[in-house]
Order: C-alpha cells, then sequence, then structure tokens
C-alpha cells in the first residue's frame, strides 16, 4: 500500500479512527507520519504524539491525559549499561539503544509487553498446521512437568498425581502421532 501524503513511498503506519461513528482509515510512510506530528491520530488533543501514548503505557498511566498530570513526577534513572540509554529517554524516543537494553529494561518492559500481547512475555510464533499438534502437545508436556515439579517442591502430591497422569496421557498421544508421522 502507497503512502496517502506523498504517494510515493510504501506506508508503514495504518491505523483507523472512528470519530461520531464514521471510521477512517490512514496509511503513512515513517517519513510522512514524522512530518505530520501525528496530526491525523491527535489532532483534537493536541500536542501528544504516538511515542508519548507509547510512554503513557510503559509508565503505567491510564492514558495521555493522566500522562500531562505526572509529567513532573520524576522516576528513578535507569541506564543501559552498554549504551547509556535512560528507560525514561526509550519512552520518549520508543526504539531502545543497543542489545543489553532488552535485559536492562526488562522488569519495566514486562508488565507493558504482558498488556499488549494477552498476558504472553514469550514469542511462541505461528505453527504449521501439520505439525502443530505435536508442538502444542510437546509445550503442554513441557508445562505439565514444571507444573508437577512445582508441586512436588510444595509437597502437595495429590495434585502432583493427577498431573503425572495427564503426563502419561500426553506422552502416549505423542508417541501415537510420531508413529503415525513415520
Amino acid at each position: 500500500m502507497i503512502c496517502q501524503e506523498c504517494q510515493e513511498r510504501p506506508a508503514t503506519l495504518h491505523y483507523s479512527k472512528v470519530v461520531d461513528g464514521e471510521k477512517t482509515d490512514i496509511h503513512l510512510c515513517e517519513k510522512c507520519a514524522g512530518e505530520s506530528n501525528n496530526k491525523y491520530i491527535f489532532s483534537e488533543i493536541g500536542g501528544y504524539s504516538v511515542n508519548d501514548l507509547l510512554a503513557g503505557l510503559f509508565k503505567g498511566n491510564n492514558g495521555i491525559y493522566e500522562m500531562k498530570k505526572n509529567s513532573f513526577h520524576k522516576e528513578q534513572q535507569i541506564e543501559c549499561p552498554r549504551c547509556k540509554m535512560t528507560f525514561q529517554k526509550f519512552t520518549k524516543i520508543g526504539r531502545l539503544g543497543c542489545s543489553t537494553c532488552y535485559e536492562t529494561f526488562k522488569d519495566q518492559m514486562k508488565p507493558i509487553v504482558k498488556r499488549i500481547h494477552s498476558g504472553n512475555v514469550s514469542h511462541t510464533g505461528k505453527l504449521p498446521q501439520k505439525i502443530s499438534g505435536e508442538i502444542s502437545l510437546k509445550r503442554k508436556l513441557k508445562d505439565l512437568k514444571a507444573q508437577m515439579q512445582d508441586y512436588i517442591e510444595k509437597e502437595d502430591f495429590e495434585h502432583a498425581i493427577k498431573i503425572r497422569d495427564e503426563i502419561r496421557t500426553i506422552e502416549k498421544d505423542l508417541q501415537i502421532l510420531h508413529v503415525e508421522g513415520e
């Protein structure tokens, strides 16, 4: 899809805006989106960019109006030891400085990633339909083994036995799938 502004570059920013029940789709390239200062998204609010909105999400605020109230609140400055990027700067520009930033800001990013990805914090990817059954069973088996270990450590042997039985059933299913696949 081509950018609606310049009609030259491919559109990389796609969003829909609904005002009074009327939906408008906007498609912009990165350059035009930057030059427009997000006028399409925040024209009625004024002075806020997409990065400001993301910053509000990372800070755990309730929205862009809440960000304005808390703008004078000083936060602890966490800094990447390699590139010297601060978390505050990251929330403003929306990009990390280096690979070490992921580890440095892991605790601050986990709640927002969880919220954005419906409670997931690890990437599981998409699976081809042919092999999805076996892989999903292996994932479930791994989770059940960890869960059983937790019950054993807590000395909750009744639950551990139930989990063990589920594990055995899944292992049998995996054997059947493996034999059918040969």
